[in-house]
């Protein structure tokens, strides 16, 4: 089964909601838990537990499990395995982008069956030229993974390269949708190329009308995007379209209960 059938599967079971893992050093305070792999491990697993079996997509944010080691690591491998078994899939945010035989390298960590750290899909970024991820994404399609392109981001330095205009005159986000559009053409139900568009842009810019595939939209919730900017960015539907939400939810750690009530309650104002 393609990527793009098990996340249209796993939507229309679950809802669309993404929920981060992001074991940010305040987090970590904020629940009791000391600034080591310890309490980078009773964060994880609480966190899994209150979200495996009942968010569509869980992404966990590498970067915070990197910054401790293979103890890390050994944390983050465990939460891919079990949210995968709890039925969540898991999106694995990475960003990683080069070229030639390291992107490769990069594929058969993040998108190989044989790989510990193998997830559903992870994200990648396309600024050595969108070709340059056709590793990933020959590897994701050949997996039955998928992949997220960074597009347009909310961060404020974004812009300068993102809305900078090609030689074809187009912006230089248009032409990383249209590149993910190209692959995603004629695959049923979306694609397996999705893209990372921030929820909390001012203004969209870009036409998503042919990408035929998902989209996921960092920045609902605590980082200021409501429903109303979603539907006013991405449509009335939202189809493929996957709200993302970190801090909202797990601020109200460290009791697995609380932690539930919160995705439950974020669920709830996507379908109003």
């Amino acid at each position: 089964m393609r990527f793009g059938e098990r996340l249209t599967k796993v939507v229309a079971e679950r809802g669309p909601l993404c929920v981060g893992i992001d074991p940010h050093p305040g987090l970590l305070a904020s629940w009791g838990l000391p600034r080591d792999a310890s309490g980078l491990e009773r964060f994880t697993l609480t966190a899994v537990e209150a979200l495996g079996d009942s968010v569509a997509v869980v992404k966990p944010q590498s970067a915070f499990f990197e910054s401790y080691g293979s103890k890390g690591v050994a944390v983050l491998e465990r939460a891919i395995a079990e949210l995968r078994a709890a039925g969540a899939l898991v999106l694995l945010d990475v960003k990683r982008g080069d070229i030639g035989s390291t992107m490769a390298a990069y594929a058969a960590a993040y998108l190989d069956d044989a790989s510990p750290l193998a997830a559903d899909a992870v994200t990648v970024s396309p600024y050595l030229g969108f070709g340059s991820l056709s590793p990933a994404i020959d590897a994701a399609t050949a997996s039955g993974r998928g992949v997220f392109v960074l597009a347009l981001t909310s961060n404020p330095e974004g812009a300068s390269v993102q809305r900078a205009s090609t030689a074809d005159g187009v912006s230089v986000a248009q032409s990383v949708v249209d590149a993910a559009a190209a692959r995603n053409a004629g695959v049923t139900p979306l694609g397996d190329v999705g893209l990372v568009v921030g929820a909390t842009l001012g203004d969209l810019g870009v036409d998503l009308s042919d990408l035929h595939g998902p989209v996921l939209a960092p920045g609902f919730g605590a980082q200021g995007a409501t429903v109303a900017d979603l539907r006013r960015l991405f449509g009335e539907e939202l189809r493929g379209v996957l709200p993302t939400t970190s801090r909202d939810v797990l601020r109200h750690g460290p009791e697995t209960a609380t932690l539930r009530s919160a995705v439950a309650r974020v669920k709830d104002s996507l379908a109003s």
